[in-house]
């Protein structure tokens, strides 16, 4: 007889992740250029939870030609969907609105020195 093991997180046995605990992944990942999560830079745009477990995400990028273009999409991809609740993530990178720093939270601002 095979048992599934719990799922982590809250407690709650199932039911689709919380946009804190989303938000909360996003949070892990790191710009390389800038010492402040993806998250307070103000790189994301919409998080759209779904009740089957799917998350859709929308995020820029600070400019068109950065570095990372490639990989902080796929590292968003893999950290939501580490999160209990999430049964697949899918991350659209948008340039509209472009990226300005009046998105980014106050401490990122502080962490950066740019108030």
């Amino acid at each position: 007889m095979a048992t599934s093991p719990a799922p982590e997180g809250t407690g709650e046995a199932t039911g689709p992740a919380s946009e804190d605990a989303v938000i909360e992944a996003i949070a892990t990942v790191h710009d390389p250029e800038i010492p402040v999560n993806i998250y307070e830079l103000g790189l994301i745009y919409a998080i759209d939870l779904y009740d089957d477990g799917r998350v859709k995400i929308e995020m820029t990028l600070t400019a068109p030609n950065c570095p990372s273009a490639q990989e902080l999409p796929v590292q968003v991809k893999d950290a939501v969907e580490k999160v209990p609740g999430v049964a697949s993530a899918q991350v659209e990178v948008v340039w509209d609105p472009p990226w300005d720093m009046s998105r980014m939270s106050d401490e990122a601002r502080l962490a950066l020195n740019m108030f």
